[in-house]
């Protein structure tokens, strides 16, 4: 029997009921250590998790990703090589992937849907589809519940702004600045503008991702946002080989500090 996945949004909101700010990490399937640094940063405060599945052709992702990425791609690692070895998982916070639309299509859009729930995934981000060409997608996800998790980047009219948090599942995805995904020296204004936009028009969890690498960036956009993504930083530390507890010790810095705020 499946179990049915944990909900992205009941999580984020139940944070935000009790005053709290979300943390969501995100980690490089099937780089070495993933399993295990899923575990240390669910159990060092994490509400939800991002798992990346590695494409040869990303759109969104920076230098630090790709590099993840390649490494995976390399040793042959597939998608339902992840979803598989995730769906052994005994985890407290539900997950999400993260991947591009092409693998998706290719594999079908209602059997990636079913691959997600029998691995126990409740969400998924897919950056480079857009609003206007969800729909199909979208459908095929809600079949069995999965969370579609929309992007409203700093260019995003009002008008569809609008349409895409009615529509997005899980959280709003405030992405923080054009360009790709890396650690920036300082978080950039557009960070908490787009925060305030989404904020101003929806009751959903709002969660900025792109551009954060520090608990001080967290909490600073956390102040706007209900919470935050946090993803090149942590990929780095297992480019790294500092192992999956750096992983863990560094969300547990974080959620400190958004609890401190």
């Amino acid at each position: 029997m499946i179990q049915e996945p944990l909900r992205i949004e009941r999580a984020l909101r139940k944070r935000i009921e009790t005053g709290g700010k979300c943390l969501v990490p995100y980690i490089t399937g099937g780089f070495d250590g993933y399993i295990e640094a899923i575990y240390a940063a669910a159990e060092s405060g994490a509400d939800a998790i991002e798992i990346g599945i590695p494409f040869s052709d990303p759109v969104m992702d920076g230098p630090t990703i790709q590099k993840a990425n390649d490494i995976v791609l390399s040793k042959k690692v597939s998608p339902l090589d992840i979803l598989q070895e995730i769906r052994g998982l005994d985890i407290e916070v539900p997950l999400a992937v993260m991947t591009y639309y092409n693998i998706v299509y290719r594999f079908g859009l209602e059997r990636f849907a079913n691959a997600l729930y029998e691995s126990g995934i409740s969400g998924a981000i897919l950056p480079d589809l857009p609003l206007n060409e969800a729909e199909h997608w979208i459908t095929a996800a809600s079949e069995n519940g999965t969370e579609t998790v929309l992007l409203a980047a700093p260019t995003t009219t009002d008008k569809r702004l609008e349409n895409l948090c009615a529509q997005s599942k899980g959280f709003v995805y405030a992405v923080g600045l054009l360009g790709i995904t890396g650690v920036r020296a300082e978080l950039a204004r557009s960070a908490v503008v787009i925060a305030g936009r989404c904020k101003s028009i929806t009751d959903k969890p709002v969660l900025v991702g792109v551009g954060i690498g520090t608990p001080q960036q967290a909490r600073e956009v956390s102040e706007v946002a209900d919470g935050c993504i946090v993803g090149s930083a942590i990929v780095q530390k297992l480019l790294d080989n500092e192992g999956p507890e750096s992983v863990g010790s560094f969300v547990a810095d974080i959620r400190a500090t958004l609890d401190e705020s």
